[in-house]
This record gives structure tokens, C-alpha cells and sequence, in this order.
């Protein structure tokens, strides 16, 4: 129910989230029916008043241990207040008597040692934080102390950790009502160690959990009148037959199975076993093993465990051999016959056919026609039919199922016989492990009858609620005879009424041989269309919905007719009766001729109707408490919290509920200190005076103007919304009084600070006046230094560029001068060079001349001579004759030229020695 006439700008409030199921945030405007929201995380969002809770501001940091401490008992507080201490792996928290238990998907061993088991050991609730071992104390004192049988409730969703939950509970029992220093199997011993014995044939793997158990589990202890247990007992409700021979991946059978398979060598080949993947009621899923867990010594501990609690090796190996034989028995395949008939597929059946009948010591043939075929009697003749393949696998497991059923029943009864009843006791603590509240996107019979029994629960639950509620406004001595309780017996009359109730016709469709699940759904139709928690959904044949206290629920009531029927095939009892194996024919003792001939029809539903009755007539003389388990998140991890996932659980697990039925009374109780401390600035005059704390409270609640309060010896009782609108006008009378604080605040702080800057501001201006005088004489007395400075610079600078400038003038016309005279040099000497040059070059020429001119005349005389000397030596020849008497004689003389190679011959006349004639000689 929202608030929304205390719902103001500046409240804080949670709104819906679809993905935080809710979120806070402050309003930061209201209109007439809607107000816009600024949530934690930055969004704007507006939402009808009627949807938006106050939240609790002064709530602790950590939240609170006790949840009917808060404030504000609605929905998204208590699921905050959970998120907030899981957070600090304070996984338990009261709701009042009830402890609700959060999953920590993590070993907490420090939370269950022996050292803490001795703290809770006679401590008062709530004197020290909640625990598993506080609601078991609380139990075994009050029935020590009065008397009375007291039974513990355990519930919550797959994976919640209600079967851990309940180890705790019975360890924790057993610590107190234990033998010590006792020798053997102490009947506590046997207790705890039937725990996992029931897990290996009663639990297996779902989607939702690796250890769920498929059954209700009522565990009786009962005491002695020295509060020492001395015996127990163990009642189971509605195993999950069908998962024997249907599974859906990635589940599991049950674990019992596996650890046959992982058992030793020695006797995998005795049962002639293998691999789980080789048998068709295992290997329907892919999932064989778990994560951590390892079946061969899973199945010694449970050989172990078998031992305490007192079945013998002989009766553990029957068991076995009975668990191997349905792993043979689902292998057995058919194959169509002649006609309608059917026969076995293969050899591979009729080995595994064999396997079955020698496991269960019964005739082969015997079994193969139990399978295959039906008789049926009637007052003229017995008629025998053959079964199709389909007929006959439905038999196969028809038959495995019951053997597994039997068997399971079997242990359960053999630990209740070996632990043992006391009959001399007169006390007793129950301990109840049952199923929780079950919503699938198929939901079949199963989760029919579990929803029955949580609906069931859920009316004790409130019932019980209710109850506290009463005896607390009784103890303050106040009138709540008004106070009306809402109760969900409609629900339970559409299911259990009897005649008209769903299961009572679901037994008188069963009766009828042609009754089919559509006539059956189409009578439910006809008889609760006017039933307002009856819904029909649209378009459906075969559907139905029913509205539970949880929420709603779709069943497909297809295989309704099939899972109701209880009873044996007549050939399968005959067959196993007469098995050679005692422990097998115990299991499927002779049915007595009365109960044969009878043909009393019998119904899974009314018979777990009749014990699901027996079961709160229990509850119903026990003081009950209750622990509700809750699974934080789908994905099994630690330190993760799903709000929507839990929100959910807490609807179904009743918790909601339970809250509820609260509210329809006086949720918020606060004694008369706790209420003064909190809203005795509603009327401050009441601080003044001395006045009794009950006549101010009463007071203050008159000048609020509330009505439908009470007030009792020691606490103020106030109805759902009452604490909001007193915190609202709380909230009003601050602002206002925050205005007026605010206002003389600002006013003082403004002229002081107008003061104070006035002050500062002559300060500064005589500072800034004087750093200005300052500034400018700095100002002045640095113009004139660079005024001198930059006369020196700038004579100094000039006087250096004329240094310069000369400098280089000097170093220019050195250079100018250096390169004429190197250039007259160069000229002078490139002439003198010239010249002696010309004067070689000229003497080479007149030599070169010379000699030519030399040599050509010389070559001209020497020619010129020798044509001479030859004319005149051929004129002297002829003249020679003539003169030869003159005897003159020629002188030749040898003249050597000057080139080596030649030589020039001079011949001489005697009478003329100046001329000479030349002749070349080589």
C-alpha cells in the first residue's frame, strides 16, 4: 500500500524497477496524482503516488537484525534490508520468530563450530545475531520448560539450502540432546548419518540445484524427560517417482545410480555395469557428473553411512543389486511383433532382459511376459491382451519406477525401525524439509500437489503469524477484536474439497476408463468458471490456472490422470512376489484376497491428501517455528544478489505474506522511549513539562490528529501508513523549523560577513593605495635608471658599431689592398714569365731557324758543290789528259760537318786551295 498523502518533495522513496525490483530516489516534484523522481542512479522517472513507498532514512548502515524493527514494513524495505546484510555475510535475519536464511553459495565454517554451538546453548532470541542454531535452541528449551512438542518448518525454492539448513538443525539437536561419551550407534549418531543415505536415494541434480531432494522429509526426534534424545522418526512425502525414468538435460537421475556406477571393479562386474552414458535412464541427459563431487567415494560413505544406521551388508547388497537391475530394466527395448504384439528389439534387449531377471531373481520368461502382455478377468473368461512397443516400454517403466518406489520406502522404514521409537516419550522436535513453492514453464501434477502442500503450510504460516500477533496485543492489553485475518481457505476448498474439489474430481475421472485429460480439464472448466482463483487461459484444451497466495500458476494437466493412479500391475506384483530373492518379494509382499477382490480404486493425491493432513495435525499440536531458505541468485555464486529472484522467493516462501497479515493489524510497534525519542518534536511543549512517558505519546499522537492507534502497557501500536505520516509530519515541522534556522543562520552569516568584508576591503584598498605610490615612484626611479641606461647603451652601442664599422674598413681595405698587389704581382709575374718565354721561345725559333736555314744551305752548297766539284772533276779529267804531263796533283781533304752523320769532303786543287769541292760521304 503506498503513501501517497505523505509522499512531499524532498521525500526519499522507492519506486519499481524491472531491473532492481526497486530502486530510491527523492521526489523532487509532486503533482496531482503522479511525482517525478530522481533515482540513485541519475534518471528521471515519474510514477503514480499509489506505487511509491517512503523509505526509511534513519534506518542503520547495516540493516537490522530483526526486520519488525523497521520502520517501514513493506515490501522493498525488507529486500533492502536483506541485500544490505548479505553484503556482510550475514546471510541470517529474524522476521520476529521466523529466520530467514540466505544461501551463501560459500563455506561459513566459523558460523558452525562447536564454540558457537556453545554460545546459542541457552541464550534468549535475539540476544545474540540470528542463527540456524538460535531457532533450535528456542525449540528444545520451550519444550524442555513446558512440555510441549515444538517442530522447526524448513522450506524455501531449489538450491535455497534447505537440506544443509536442516543438517545444521539436527547436528545442533543432537549437541544438545546427545549421550556423552557413549558407546556404538548412539541413536543421534543414527539419526545424522540417515542423512546421507535418504540424499543418495532421494536427491539428485536439477536445473536449479546439484542436490536437490525430490521428496518431504518430516523428521521426528524425541526426547526423554532428562532432554537426551532417544529416538526418532522419519516420514517421507511424495517422492518423485517419474524422474526414474524421465529426465530433461541437463539433470540427473538420482545419485544412487551413479555412485552404483562408480562403485568398485569387483562389483561393476558382478552388476555388469559400465558407463553411465550406456543406460537409456541416464543417458536421456548429458549431464553424468558434478562439479566437486566424486561418486566412488560418495558411494563408500554412503556404504558407511548404511552401516550406523543399522542395515546390514547382506540387506546393502539386495539394495544395490535392486539399483542395477532398473539400470538393466530401462534397457530392455521392443520392437513391434505379429499383430498388436511386441517383442524384444534385439540382443542387446534380451541380454539386459536376462541381467533384470537374474538381479531379481525371478524367471526371465515371466518377466518378458509381464512386460509384453495383460490379463484381464472378467466373470466369464480371462482374457489375455498383448501390448504394443509403446504399451510395453510404459510397462517397463511402470515397473521400474515402483520398484524404485518400494525400495525407497523400504529404507525409510528399515532407519525408522533401526534407530527406533521410545514410547515412553512425551516430547518430540520436527523437523520439516518440504519442497517450496513451485512455478515451471510446464508444472504437471507434481508441482500440483507440492503447491497444495505449500498452500497448506502458507495457512498454518499466517495462521501462526496471526496467532504472535494476538498474543502480543493481548500482553499489552489492547482491543483488536476488529482486526480481521485474511485467510487462503478458498484456495485450499478449490483444491481439496471434497465432494467438488479438483483432486475429488481428478479421482472420479481416474474411475472412468475413458476419462482422457481433456474431459478431465473440460469438468474443471464447467465447475470453477466462476471460481475467482480458477482461471481458464485462452485458446487452452488441456490448461488450467490456479491464483495461489504466490502468484499464479499454469498446469498442463496432460499426464494428471496417468500420475494420479496408484497401483501395481497385477503381473508385475505376481512376478516379484515370487522372486527367489527375499529382500525383492518383501518389497511386493501377497496382497491380502480381501484387498484383491475389493478393486478399491486408490489415488496418489488422496492418499498424499490424507498424509499431508496427518502432517499439520502434527504441526497443528507442536509449537511451530519457521525458517525460510532463500537461493540468492540463479547462478549458484557467492556475493551475488538478484533483488527480482529473491523478491520472488520471498512471495512464495510466504514471508510477503506473512508481512501482510501484519499490516492488517498493527505492524509498527515502538515502546514509549523509542517513540518520544523520534517524534517528541511534534509537540515540544511535552519537553518542558514532566510528564509520564505513556500520557506523552498519547499526546503527541492527539495534537497529530491520528486515529485507529492503540496503546498498550509499554508500546505504541500503530496501523500500516501511521509511522510514514508521522515521519512526514516530522518532516514538515524540521523544514520549517530548518527555515527559520536557515533564515536567522543567513542573516547573521550575511551581516557578518558584509562586516568582515567592509573591514577587509579598507584593509585592502590602503594596501593597495600604498603599493601603488609604491609602484609608481618604483616606476619613476626605473624610467630614469633606463634612461641613463639607455643613453649609456646606446653610446656604447654606437661606439661599438664605429669600432666596428672602422674595423672593418681597415680589415676591408687591408684585404683590397693585400689582393691588387697580390693581383700586381701575379700580373708581373705572369709577364715576366711571359717574357722569358717569349725570349726561349723566340731563341728556340731563331736557333730552330737558324739551323734550318744553316742546314738548307749547307745542304745547298754541299749539292751545289758536289754538281760543281763533279763538273769540274769531269772538266779536270778531260783537261787531265791533256795535262797529264804537267803532273798536277790534288790534295782531297776531309772536312767533318757538324751533323754526325754526315761528312763533308773539301777537295782541294792544287793550284786553287779556295775552292774547295765538297762531297758528302755517309
Amino acid at each position: 500500500m503506498g503513501m501517497s498523502r505523505d509522499i512531499t518533495a524532498g521525500s526519499h522513496v522507492w519506486v519499481g524497477d524491472s531491473e532492481l525490483a526497486w530502486i530510491d530516489g527523492i521526489v523532487i516534484n509532486v503533482y496531482a496524482a503522479e511525482a517525478e523522481i530522481q533515482t540513485s542512479d541519475g534518471r528521471m522517472v515519474t510514477k503514480k503516488l499509489s506505487n511509491i513507498y517512503p523509505k526509511d532514512v534513519e534506518a542503520p548502515a547495516g540493516g537490522v537484525d530483526d526486520m519488525t524493527k523497521l520502520s517501514y514494513l513493506h515490501e522493498p524495505a525488507v529486500l533492502y534490508n536483506l541485500a544490505t546484510r548479505y553484503e556482510i555475510n550475514e546471510i541470517y535475519t529474524y522476521c520476529g520468530n521466523i529466520l530467514i536464511a540466505i544461501n551463501p553459495f560459500q563455506a561459513l565454517s566459523h558460523l558452525y563450530d562447536v564454540y558457537l554451538m556453545e554460545r546459542y546453548k541457552g541464550a534468549q532470541l535475539g540476544e545474540l545475531n540470528p542463527h540456524v542454531y538460535a531457532i533450535a535452541d528456542v525449540a528444545y528449551r520451550a519444550m524442555i520448560k513446558e512440555g510441549k512438542s515444538n517442530s522447526i518448518l524448513v522450506s524455501g525454492e531449489s538450491g535455497a539450502g534447505k537440506t544443509e539448513t536442516t543438517k545444521m538443525l539436527m547436528r545442533y539437536l543432537a549437541f544438545l540432546g546427545g549421550h556423552a561419551a557413549a558407546e556404538g550407534r548412539t541413536v543421534e549418531q543414527q539419526v545424522l548419518e540417515s542423512n546421507p543415505v535418504l540424499e543418495a536415494f532421494g536427491n539428485a541434480k536439477t536445473v536449479k540445484n546439484n542436490n536437490s531432494s525430490r521428496f518431504g522429509k518430516f523428521v521426528e526426534i524425541q526426547f526423554d524427560k532428562h532432554g537426551q534424545i532417544s529416538g526418532a522418526a522419519i516420514r517421507t512425502y511424495l517422492l518423485e517417482k517419474s524422474r526414474v525414468c524421465q529426465l530433461s538435460d541437463p539433470e540427473r537421475n538420482y545419485h544412487c545410480f551413479y555412485l552404483l556406477c562408480a562403485a568398485p571393479l569387483e562389483e561393476i562386474e558382478r552388476y555388469k555395469l559400465g558407463d553411465p552414458k550406456s543406460f537409456h535412464y541416464l543417458n536421456q541427459s548429458n549431464c553424468y557428473e558434478l562439479v566437486g563431487v566424486n561418486d566412488a567415494h560418495d558411494y563408500l560413505a554412503t556404504r558407511k553411512a548404511m552401516d550406523i544406521v543399522g542395515i546390514s551388508e547382506k540387506e546393502q547388497e539386495a539394495i544395490f543389486r535392486v539399483v542395477a537391475a532398473i539400470l538393466h530394466l530401462g534397457n530392455i527395448a521392443f520392437a513391434k511383433g505379429e499383430e498388436d504384439s511386441s517383442m524384444l528389439q534385439d540382443d542387446e534387449s534380451k541380454f539386459h532382459l536376462q541381467m533384470t531377471a537374474e538381479l531379481l531373481m525371478c524367471d526371465p520368461q515371466a518377466l518378458e511376459v509381464a512386460l509384453c502382455k495383460r490379463v484381464m478377468i472378467t466373470p466369464e473368461e480371462i482374457i489375455e491382451r498383448s501390448l504394443d512397443p509403446l504399451g510395453a516400454a510404459v510397462s517397463r517403466d511402470g515397473l521400474a519406477k515402483t520398484i524404485y518406489s518400494r525400495l525407497f520406502d523400504w529404507l525409510v522404514n528399515k532407519i525408522n525401525v533401526s534407530i527406533g521409537q521410545d514410547p515412553h516419550s512425551e516430547c518430540l522436535i520436527g523437523v520439516l524439509d518440504i519442497y517450496g513453492f513451485e512455478s515451471f514453464k510446464i508444472s504437471s501434477f507434481e508441482q500440483f500437489c507440492i503447491n497444495f502442500t505449500n498452500e497448506k503450510l502458507q495457512q498454518h504460516f499466517n495462521q501462526h503469524v496471526f496467532k504472535m500477533e494476538q498474543a502480543e496485543y493481548q500482553n499489552e492489553e489492547i482491543d483488536w477484536s476488529y482486526v480481521e485475518f485474511v485467510d487462503n481457505q478458498d484456495v485450499l476448498d478449490l483444491i481439496e474439497k471434497k465432494p467438488g474439489g479438483i483432486i475429488s474430481l481428478l479421482d472420479e475421472a481416474c474411475m472412468f476408463p475413458k476419462s482422457t485429460h481433456e474431459t478431465f480439464a473440460q469438468k474443471l472448466y464447467q465447475t470453477f468458471k466462476d471460481h475467482k482463483r480458477f482461471v481458464k487461459p485462452k485458446l487452452a484444451r488441456t490448461e488450467f490456472t490456479i491464483a495461489h497466495y504466490a502468484g499464479e500458476v499454469q498446469y498442463q494437466s496432460d499426464q494428471f490422470l496417468d500420475k494420479n493412479k496408484d497401483y501395481v500391475v497385477p503381473e508385475h506384483q505376481d512376478l516379484l512376489s515370487a522372486s527367489k530373492c527375499s529382500f525383492v518379494a518383501g518389497l511386493f509382499p501377497s496382497l491380502p484376497e480381501e484387498t484383491a477382490k475389493s478393486g478399491k480404486f486408490s489415488s496418489i493425491g488422496s492418499r498424499f491428501k490424507l498424509q499431508l493432513q496427518q502432517l499439520m495435525d502434527i504441526l497443528n499440536s507442536t509449537e511451530p517455528h519457521y525458517i525460510r531458505c532463500i537461493k540468492p541468485n540463479n547462478e549458484l555464486k557467492p556475493a551475488l544478489f538478484g533483488n527480482v529472484n529473491v523478491l520472488q522467493q520471498l512471495r512464495s516462501g510466504g514471508v510477503l505474506e506473512a508481512i501482510r497479515v501484519k499490516c492488517e493489524g498493527y505492524p509498527t510497534h515502538r515502546t514509549f522511549t523509542e517513540f518520544l525519542n523520534r517524534f517528541a518534536i511534534l509537540a515540544p511543549e511535552i519537553l518542558e513539562g514532566n510528564y509520564e512517558e505513556k500520557v506523552a505519546c498519547k499526546w503527541i499522537l492527539e495534537k497529530v490528529g491520528l486515529t485507529r492507534y492503540q496503546i498498550g502497557k509499554t508500546k505504541v501500536f500503530l496501523r500500516a501508513g501511521q509511522m510514514a505520516e508521522l515521519d512526514a509530519r516530522k518532516g514538515k515541522v524540521l523544514g520549517e523549523s530548518a527555515k527559520v534556522v536557515q533564515k536567522q543562520i543567513r542573516s547573521h552569516l550575511s551581516r557578518k560577513r558584509y562586516v568582515r568584508m567592509r573591514k577587509a576591503s579598507i584593509h585592502i584598498q590602503t594596501a593597495w593605495r600604498g603599493k601603488l605610490a609604491r609602484e609608481l615612484y618604483k616606476d619613476m626611479k626605473n624610467e630614469a635608471a633606463a634612461v641613463q641606461i639607455q643613453k649609456t647603451f646606446r653610446r656604447q652601442v654606437a661606439r661599438r658599431n664605429y669600432i666596428d664599422a672602422k674595423s672593418s674598413a681597415v680589415v676591408l681595405q687591408t684585404g683590397l689592398r693585400a689582393m691588387v698587389a697580390r693581383n700586381e704581382f701575379r700580373y708581373k709575374a705572369q709577364n715576366k714569365a711571359a717574357v722569358i718565354i717569349q725570349a726561349y721561345w723566340r731563341c728556340y725559333s731563331a736557333v730552330s731557324f737558324y739551323k734550318k736555314i744553316k742546314k738548307a744551305s749547307v745542304l745547298s752548297q754541299s749539292m751545289f758543290r758536289r754538281r760543281t766539284a763533279r763538273r769540274n772533276l769531269k772538266e779536270q779529267k778531260m783537261a787531265g789528259r791533256d795535262k797529264e804531263e804537267d803532273g798536277t796533283l790534288e790534295q782531297v781533304e776531309k772536312v767533318t760537318c757538324k751533323e754526325p752523320e754526315k761528312q763533308l769532303i773539301y777537295v782541294y786543287s792544287s793550284k786553287d786551295k779556295r775552292k774547295p769541292s765538297s762531297t758528302i760521304l755517309p
